[in-house]
């Protein structure tokens, strides 16, 4: 008779005293949405993506965690578009919850690149014969401006920029312009023309009684110097209006 002890069962024994195993935590919704996005877009493009898409793209960098979809939404909402999203400056964007000093940084630094790139076009060839650009340039400078803000384009004999200032910084429906001190600025960077642009915040660009009066100074002081003033944009979020193009120049 075999005496040998019996050969312990190697299979692991259940621990009566363990603690219950817990369920695996559900996976968060969103996960893996930041990569399906990034395919659609490097797939597709960007021109299929709605704004909101397009501003998580943004945010995704400067937010290398989590769910952006909800902050995207939200400022959209509380400025109204995308580009016054990008237009509303560090300090506006981070009165919205969950924008911090990278997203607001990282945000502002996009519009100021586009701003930049529409300043070239119009900066490289005249004024005059680059109207398009230009306007494309004012409606991405001040179409989204909380405030009146008021800015001269100087421009030399053959039309060129000389440089694009702003004059005048005011409240949600006025800004200050002086025209002594316009026409001693333009002598000053011996200027041969300007074009005056300046913001709506209501959006609509319809220029008002005050806005023609000043005008008319503005070209009455000119003339006695030989300056000419080419035009007066008035730009809202609802387009440009040109006081030429209105026969009021």
């Amino acid at each position: 008779m075999d005496r040998r002890p019996a050969l312990e069962d190697a299979s692991p024994q259940p621990d009566l005293w363990a603690a219950p195993a817990r369920a695996s935590a559900p996976k968060p919704h969103y996960l893996g949405h930041r990569e399906r996005l990034r395919e659609r877009a490097d797939t597709a493009g960007f021109t299929g993506l709605p704004d909101y898409e397009l501003l998580e793209l943004l945010l995704f960098r400067s937010v290398p965690r989590g769910d952006v979809k909800p902050l995207a939404k939200q400022l959209i909402a509380r400025f109204g578009s995308l580009g016054a999203v990008l237009a509303a400056g560090p300090e506006a964007l981070k009165q919205v919850r969950g924008v911090g000093e990278a997203v607001a940084r990282d945000l502002t630094l996009v519009h100021e690149a586009a701003l930049r790139a529409a300043r070239e076009q119009v900066a490289r060839r005249p004024v005059i014969s680059s109207w398009s650009a230009l306007l494309a340039y004012v409606k991405a400078a001040l179409a989204h401006e909380p405030r009146e803000q008021v800015r001269v384009l100087f421009l030399d004999k053959k039309n060129q920029l000389i440089v694009d200032e702003v004059v005048g910084r005011g409240t949600v429906d006025h800004a200050p312009l002086y025209p002594r001190e316009l026409m001693r600025r333009a002598l000053e960077l011996s200027a041969s023309s300007l074009i005056i642009v300046h913001n709506h915040p209501s959006g609509d660009p319809t220029p008002s009684s005050a806005d023609v009066e000043i005008t008319r100074q503005i070209v009455e002081a000119g003339r006695t110097l030989r300056i000419a003033v080419h035009d007066h944009l008035v730009v809202g979020r609802d387009g440009i209006a040109s006081f030429k193009a209105l026969g009021l120049l």
